[in-house]
Parts: C-alpha cells; structure tokens; sequence
C-alpha cells in the first residue's frame, strides 16, 4: 500500500489545472546519528562498536578540533543551517531525501562495524526541514537489526514523514511514496537498493519478514517487474522517480552496470528521474532522453568533519539539487544546484572559492555524459546540456 505524503502549501482551486512544472528539492546522504544525535536535544546512548572509536561523542570532538567548539543542546533546525532560507526561497513541491541512520532507542547493534542511529526524540530535527518522503533503502537503516528498523517507520509514520524503500515486508519496502503536491502533481518516489552500496543480502525485505527494497538482480525479468509496478500506479500527469543507492563512498567513476541500469529504469520502466546516492562526494550527472540521471549526489548532512584521509574529494562540500520537470511529460527544464559547505554540523552558503571549486570538478566530470555546469554570479550551479 503505497504511503501518501500532501506536501505543505496552498493547494489549487478544484477547477485549476495543475501548473505546467514541477519543482523538486533532492540530496543525497542525510546522516542524522552518531556525532549529530548527540548534539541534538536528546541524544541518545553513544556506545560506539566500532574498531577505534567507542563513543559517538568522539565525533564531535573530532570536528571541534578542525573547526572549534560545536554547541550542545541545539534546536532542531540547527544543523540544516542556511538550507532552510534556500529551500523558502525556492519553494520546491516535494522535498526528498536519502536519510542514512535508523531512528531507535535499541541497544543490538548488528555486528558490521559501522553503525548509526538517531533518538526518536531528536525526530523534529528531520521534521525541521519539512521532508516529504524519506528513502530508506540504503546500508544503515538496518544497523541496529530489525528491532531498530520497525521503530524508524514507527517514528517516521507519527511524525508525519512518508518513506519508501523499506518496509515491514516486501510489499510495503517495494511501495512508492505518493507524494501529492499542492500544484496538484503527484511524485510517486521508489526506493531501491544494490549490495554495490554495502547493503548485506540479509537485509532484504521478505514476506513476512520487515527489510529493504534491495533489488538483487537487474536482468530484464527484474525491469520487466518494476515497470508493471510503475504502470500500476503512475497516472498522466505523474513523475516517477528510482531513489537507488548503489556503488561505493569514493570516486567519481560511474559503472557501466550502473549507467545502463539508470537507462534501463528509463527507458524500460517508466522512470523519470533516477536519483542516486551512497558517494560521499558529488558523481557525474547525465540527461538521457531528456530525463535526470544524479549518479551520485554526496553527503548532505553527516559527523564526518574532522575524520581525515579523502581530502581531495572535499566531501564536506554539500549541494542541494532543483530540478525542474515539464508537467505532463516528466522531461527536465532546468536543473540548478546550490552548494554549502559544512561547519560545526551546520549547512552554510558555501564561500566563493567552493563554488568555483565545485563547478570545477562538474565540469570535469559531467562533460563526458554530455553535461556542462555552469557557475553564476550568485554562487550557485547550473546545469547546461
């Protein structure tokens, strides 16, 4: 049963049409636990299980030494920063984020090293930014074992916030969220997840058993499911959006398997925009057929400030993506992104020479997918093809 999400705004008279587009605010990681959660108004237990640090507050102490002391107890609006002026500004019909942590009080973790989580109490930090749809298809939300996961969707669904990608079974994990504008257009959001990412085969949603939407294989039979999945839901009028985690946290090559897989959920399935995410660093961006491909949109918001060792990849550099679709056909118009950088666990306008920086390293790596990126007066990017 697919979750519906009515996005705040001033709905249209019943006999006005639904605008000729549609605005969307998308990103990439949204990591709220570990050094966030305890920074937050109620954090929760920062035993750590990992092989050097033991405490979550270490992370915070972590950034503290890279750029100075970071507030405690702060509001829920805190970390997103300068990104809530901008997104008022912009005013997008959905707001759709990658959210990497489970949101639980559970004390099992799964033994895979890494492990994140979020105190349910610390949900109007999520709420703060006025999230339509969370995607959950991704390798943490299953960190603290299924225990950890039935209670994300239990927070999640009393605070109002819709999900897609995972699930109690693998009906629900497979469901779109339905997310009705107040244009009058609806975004149906399908989360999907690939072991690329790290995402064990264990953490499958199963009949009766509560996990991920983890798309195992991507033959045709695969696709051939997806679309009449699609099919079944998507109206005139719809924009069908594939959020898919996939691939590893560094580097900007995209794989051939990933490219035709973001064809294939195209040109096969019906799909109007792939959204993808896992990279800690923005990846190359690719218009096919008139329609958005984001192999990789980066970190948004995570405690990774002062862990050292990828430098160059200047993963504390965030974007915020804007696309713009025709309405009915689902094609892009216009795709501008505006670029942040993170301090202290908050988002700040990014200064000019990130800017620049970052335009840069688009240009470079989106040229040979037939995209160029160009960098305003204003700081921000668009993207030209």
């Amino acid at each position: 049963m697919p979750q519906v999400a009515i996005h705040a705004g001033s709905a249209p008279e019943p006999d006005q049409p639904a605008r000729g587009s549609i605005k969307l605010f998308l990103c990439g990681d949204v990591m709220l636990g570990r050094g966030i959660d305890q920074i937050l108004a109620n954090p929760g237990d920062p035993r750590l299980y990992e092989r050097y640090v033991r405490s979550a507050a270490t992370y915070v102490e972590l950034a503290e030494r890279i750029n100075g002391p970071v507030p405690r107890m702060v509001e829920d609006a805190y970390v997103w920063g300068d990104a809530l002026a901008e997104l008022d500004r912009e005013a997008p019909d959905a707001r759709i984020v990658n959210l990497e942590t489970s949101i639980t009080t559970s004390l099992q973790p799964v033994p895979k090293g890494i492990n994140y989580k979020m105190h349910p109490l610390n949900i109007g930090c999520l709420a703060a930014g006025r999230i339509d749809c969370c995607v959950l298809a991704n390798n943490h939300v299953l960190d603290w074992d299924e225990p950890g996961l039935v209670e994300t969707l239990d927070t999640l669904r009393h605070a109002g916030i819709a999900y897609a990608g995972a699930g109690l079974d693998a009906d629900e994990a497979a469901a779109p969220c339905v997310i009705e504008a107040a244009s009058g257009s609806r975004a149906l959001v399908f989360g999907f997840g690939l072991e690329t990412s790290g995402i064990p085969l264990s953490w499958a949603a199963g009949a009766y058993k509560p996990g991920v939407n983890l798309l195992v294989d991507v033959s045709v039979r695969s696709l051939d499911q997806i679309a009449r999945s699609v099919e079944a839901i998507k109206q005139p009028g719809d924009i069908a959006m594939a959020s898919i985690h996939w691939g590893g946290n560094w580097g900007y090559e995209v794989a051939g398997q990933e490219r035709a897989l973001a064809h294939a959920l195209i040109d096969t399935a019906g799909f109007d925009i792939v959204h993808g995410h896992s990279s800690h660093h923005p990846k190359p961006i690719e218009i096919h057929d008139g329609r958005l491909i984001l192999y990789g949109c980066g970190d948004f918001l995570t405690d990774y400030e002062g862990i050292t060792g990828y430098e160059d990849f200047r993963g504390d550099r965030a974007l915020m993506y804007l696309p713009r679709l025709a309405m009915p056909e689902g094609t892009l118009i216009s795709l501008d992104i505006v670029p942040f950088r993170l301090r202290k666990f908050r988002l700040n306008r990014a200064p000019p020479e990130d800017a620049d920086w970052l335009a840069a390293m688009l240009e470079r790596e989106c040229s040979p997918f037939g995209t160029h990126v160009a960098l305003g007066s204003d700081g921000r990017l668009a993207v030209l093809w």
